[in-house]
């Protein structure tokens, strides 16, 4: 593996702790705020806020913010899907734990990416579900089960 592989490996298995670390973090506040949603809005502004600081400072004149009105509906999904999934941890944390929250969402993430890549959905290149493909999925939601149930 180049040096590079292992960098941006590196990187996302940062990125992956820094989502276990959120769930809880998220979950005080929402502990604290009174709401889950209360909490999953807090964590949402606060992101928004660092990436508009960033985009500012680093994408200046990149963004081609003009088009925004004219993005197809189907493109702001995103950002609802990632409100659903930041609540739904929120809400989870606390009486499945910090590990079963994201073994389970880990499982989720496999089989709807195996999903995606069988059928080309989205414009992503056809990928066939091959024996070894599923093996490794069907062994990612026995992981994620035995972190709920064992």
């Amino acid at each position: 593996m180049s040096p590079q592989a292992l960098l941006l490996a590196a990187f996302a298995l940062l990125a992956g702790a820094m989502i276990s670390i959120q769930a809880p973090i998220n979950a005080m506040a929402a502990a604290r705020l009174g709401n889950p949603l209360g909490a999953a809005t807090l964590s949402f502004l606060v992101g928004a806020l660092c990436l508009l600081v960033v985009t500012l400072s680093f994408a200046r004149g990149q963004v081609a913010w003009g088009n925004v009105s004219s993005l197809p509906p189907m493109l702001w999904l995103g950002g609802v899907l990632g409100a659903i999934y930041v609540t739904v941890a929120i809400v989870l944390t606390p009486t499945l734990g910090v590990g079963a929250v994201i073994a389970l969402a880990i499982a989720g993430q496999v089989t709807a990416g195996l999903a995606l890549d069988h059928y080309g959905l989205f414009g992503l290149a056809t990928r066939e579900i091959s024996l070894g493909r599923a093996t490794g999925a069907v062994m990612v939601v026995i992981g994620a089960l035995m972190v709920r149930f064992f």
